[in-house]
């Protein structure tokens, strides 16, 4: 089967369709390439929320698209490194991507990026979004918002937050809580949030915003403490942490949505297929496992729905970044 024949790529569509509504659990490449791999490079730092999701669902998308799947994580100026690298990959379906939120907040927070975003990438597959929680150092004397906002009125100068890197949807959560709240402190970027969360428990930084994912296991060693959680409702995976609404900020909330990009170019048959791929692999049981465990809430857009999602995105983030003051560097 030659997969440039407009024919075969018909063909190749209708059986990616019928797979995923079939709930076969493989959509496949011709046997041609059977032998490549698909590299998903990460604009993430290994201990991401990005990294823990794709990993989590790496053996599925594996099944799912008939080959292996490698996780190439290349962060760095947050996120712009992996995002550079993925742009200028060949757009034949064997590069891939899972971003979050910080893809359309780039343009607003940054004076000069290497790529137009979304205009130099396909976006694929909007996947769902990950709870972002305000954590502590565990020796922060602060056990909720009050008195966090209280310590930093009476030490902002003093206390230190963390964050993957300028103008990320995590450096960008924290503005909008200081803001909230009406508190200032010291910003601290990082290259990826591996870094951010060795420096948290060590103590060097005092606070952070972080995907659940990304720190349940410090929570449950005692070494972080959640302060709250920015979603309308609490979390069944973490029941315990409360929402900033309940604790005086209801204005204060947060997703940190996460997709599936291709870089520009990639053929709407190889969307569709990929996309295909990406609903079964979700729907796998230890997949759906895994997600529910972390915190995870996935609902899987269709392929035309990712790119006006991506376009509204950037005008949204745009306000919020200008309200937020964040400037531009």
């Amino acid at each position: 089967m030659n997969p440039r024949n407009p024919h075969h790529r018909r063909r190749l569509l209708g059986l990616a369709a019928a797979s995923a509504a079939a709930g076969i659990a493989s959509v496949s490449w011709p046997a041609s390439a059977q032998e490549r791999a698909v590299r998903f490079i990460l604009p993430n730092a290994t201990g991401s929320g990005v990294d823990a999701i794709t990993r989590a669902a790496q053996p599925a998308l594996a099944k799912a698209l008939g080959h292996p799947v490698i996780v190439d994580n290349q962060a760095g100026a947050g996120g712009v490194v992996g995002l550079q690298a993925l742009a200028r990959s060949a757009p034949d379906g064997f590069t891939l991507s899972v971003v979050s939120n910080n893809v359309v907040i780039f343009p607003s927070v940054l004076k000069s990026v290497p790529f137009d975003m979304p205009g130099d990438f396909t976006p694929i597959a909007v996947v769902g979004y990950t709870p972002v929680v305000l954590v502590v150092n565990a020796k922060v004397p602060a056990a909720n918002s009050r008195e966090l906002v209280a310590l930093l009125k009476a030490k902002g100068s003093e206390m230190n937050y963390a964050s993957g890197g300028n103008g990320t949807i995590l450096h960008l959560a924290t503005e909008m809580f200081l803001d909230e709240a009406g508190v200032t402190a010291r910003h601290i970027p990082y290259k990826g949030v591996g870094p951010v969360l060795t420096d948290l428990v060590g103590g060097q930084v005092q606070f952070a915003t972080a995907a659940l994912p990304s720190v349940q296991q410090h929570l449950k060693s005692g070494a972080l403490r959640a302060i709250g959680v920015a979603t309308a409702q609490r979390i069944a995976a973490a029941p315990e942490i409360p929402t900033f609404a309940e604790q005086g900020l209801p204005s204060y909330q947060v997703e940190a949505w996460f997709a599936v990009i291709g870089p520009r170019g990639l053929p709407g048959a190889e969307v569709q297929r990929i996309h295909a791929a990406v609903v079964i692999a979700f729907a796998d049981p230890a997949v759906k496992e895994t997600m529910a465990r972390q915190g995870n809430v996935i609902n899987v857009q269709a392929a035309d729905r990712a790119m006006p999602f991506f376009r509204s995105e950037l005008v949204r983030y745009a306000q919020l970044v200008k309200k937020a003051g964040v400037e531009g560097q």
